[in-house]
């Protein structure tokens, strides 16, 4: 009997836990799912879901990338609102981890992407810190956050965020996600070769470029 509460303890302990470092699929409709994200790859999210209630167990889910809004992990302090390669993890101000590598790129605001020089991993946390100005139309300069206001545009790469803001991609597929003027760690969702660009449609009249330090 005592072994039996001791499995039945243990196993309480287990879930809560699981529970505690859940990942959470947020849906475009409206839907929060919780589980572990598996892979982002060719637009597809694999995702190994929670099921709640007596049944419990799990369930193995595989999305099409335009019904997934954000994936949030337990341990982000500020989830990514809108971009989807990368998710917020902990800021600098609350203190970037010493002894990280560093590369210097420069991202031209006449090129539609940058090879940033390195390959990183699923589950990798990168940081971020971007200076300069650029010319992307008549009149219109601005940082790497981007036009404030901005309205959406479904030619840009990530059509619901800021114009000529700082963007970036991990290998050759679909797997954009927004950075603009953060500091904070972006935790990669998926393995390959990064790129950094700006978010806007016609690059033909662009000028200037992002000074762009990644520390990995």
């Amino acid at each position: 009997m005592l072994l039996r509460t001791l499995c039945a303890a243990m196993s309480s302990w287990l879930l809560l836990v699981a529970a505690m470092h859940a990942d959470t699929l947020i849906l475009r409709d409206g839907r929060r799912v919780e589980g572990t994200l598996l892979s982002v790859r060719d637009g597809v999210v694999e995702f190994e879901a929670r099921r709640v209630g007596r049944l419990g167990g799990r369930e193995r889910l595989r999305l099409g990338r335009e019904d997934v809004v954000r994936i949030e992990f337990e341990d982000d302090r500020d989830a990514r609102a809108g971009g989807f390669g990368g998710s917020r993890d902990d800021g600098r101000g609350g203190g970037q981890p010493s002894g990280l590598r560093e590369r210097d790129v420069r991202v031209s605001a006449r090129e539609m992407w940058t090879d940033a020089g390195l390959a990183v991993r699923a589950g990798q946390t990168i940081y971020i810190d971007a200076t300069g100005r650029v010319r992307w139309g008549p009149d219109r300069q601005d940082g790497p956050a981007g036009e404030r206001n901005s309205p959406r545009n479904d030619g840009r790469p990530i059509p619901s965020r800021p114009a000529a803001a700082l963007i970036g991609r991990v290998g050759e597929g679909n797997d954009v996600f927004f950075i603009g003027d953060t500091t904070d760690g972006i935790r990669m969702r998926s393995d390959g070769r990064l790129y950094l660009g700006i978010n806007d449609d016609f690059l033909e009249d662009n000028n200037g470029a992002f000074s762009v330090t990644v520390s990995y």
